[in-house]
């Protein structure tokens, strides 16, 4: 694939730096603060004075999820996005609480409705979680196809995403979310400038770190996103039937022995074998034990070469971790290997 090189060289080569675990941190397939603020902040941001961004970028935020545990954090989040160029405005029930879900039900996918109508042209969700799950079947996937809202989220929004392409086809993101990546005390400038690009549809080429990647040089469609939620699709309507595809996996505090257990029932499942490459993201926050006796991470991906006879490449910047990559599932990409670099190469636009 000899058109790897050369476009975006500024983001390629910074994202082949190595991404940060949070260990400290609790999680429920994301981080975020536990502070207590009790404003509602719901006025609308304008965007800072940043130039060179089209008027017409803003971002929709909902939580279609797990409650936003500290209303602040999604206050920064916004300040900071406006910085960058973006207005956000906030969905009506972004900081409700029900249990431990933001909102009902009922109120969650309303969300999600408001969200396809409003007029702002890219909708992210403030946090991941739980309870995406609970609204799969009850979603208008047409309509949020149609809307031609570019959807951004990941974690539990994993399910939303898988669910909209094996649904309509249509082209959704995973990566950034607006608490965990702009809410927080920093921001990490390589999350910050590669959703931009993304957003923007400048980001042509990301190129990171990859060792002993299998030879690999071929297009699919790129989908995937957190594997626990991946595999709690399978069987259901909302799991896309991808072959040929390029799948990403990333998981958080997951011992490596329960990520072998869900790569097994993908592999069993059919699912792994029907793919051109398997890309591994971020697995972090977990802790091995003693009588691991040198099982680890390494051991489950010698496995899944071993077994899966499909080319494996690691190191993708993605995942529960400070650096990430925003990525379009659903759309075709390329992806090469070279003397220890990977390619992924987003410049075909299948929106």
């Amino acid at each position: 694939m000899s058109n790897t090189r050369g476009a975006k060289a500024r983001a390629a080569k910074a994202a082949a730096a190595p991404a940060h675990d949070h260990a400290s941190h609790a999680h429920d397939h994301d981080h975020e603060c536990d502070e207590a603020c009790g404003h509602d902040h719901s006025h609308d941001h304008e965007p800072g004075h940043v130039h060179g961004f089209p008027d017409a970028r803003g971002i929709y935020l909902i939580s279609p999820s797990s409650a936003v545990r500290d209303p602040q954090t999604v206050e920064v989040a916004r300040e900071r996005l406006a910085a960058q160029g973006f207005k956000t405005a906030l969905d009506r029930t972004a900081l409700a609480e029900h249990q431990r879900f933001a909102g009902t039900d009922a109120q969650r996918l309303a969300s999600l409705t408001r969200a396809a109508k409003q007029k702002l042209p890219i909708v992210m969700v403030t946090r991941g979680g739980y309870g995406m799950g609970r609204l799969l079947h009850a979603i208008d996937w047409k309509a949020m196809a149609d809307s031609g809202k570019r959807f951004v989220g990941m974690s539990d929004f994993t399910a939303f995403n898988l669910a909209l392409l094996a649904q309509t086809g249509a082209v959704s993101y995973t990566g950034a979310t607006a608490i965990y990546d702009f809410g927080g005390k920093k921001v990490d400038d390589l999350t910050e400038a590669l959703f931009g690009e993304v957003m923007r549809g400048e980001l042509e080429i990301l190129s990171f770190e990859t060792q002993d990647a299998d030879p690999v040089d071929c297009r699919g469609i790129l989908w995937g996103g957190n594997l626990a939620m991946l595999t709690s699709l399978a069987g259901t309507p909302y799991m896309p039937k991808v072959r040929g595809g390029i799948l990403f996996l990333e998981d958080v505090a997951e011992h490596p022995y329960r990520i072998e257990r869900m790569l097994i029932q993908l592999w069993q499942a059919g699912i792994l074998g029907k793919q051109k490459a398997i890309v591994l993201g971020r697995f972090s926050d977990y802790k091995l034990a003693p009588h691991d006796k040198g099982y680890d991470l390494h051991e489950v991906v010698a496995w899944l070469r071993k077994t899966v006879k499909v080319p494996v490449v690691t190191g993708l910047p993605y995942g529960h971790v400070a650096t990430k990559a925003t990525l379009p599932i659903g759309q075709k990409v390329g992806i090469a290997t070279e003397k220890g670099l990977a390619h992924l190469v987003l410049d075909e636009h299948h929106h």
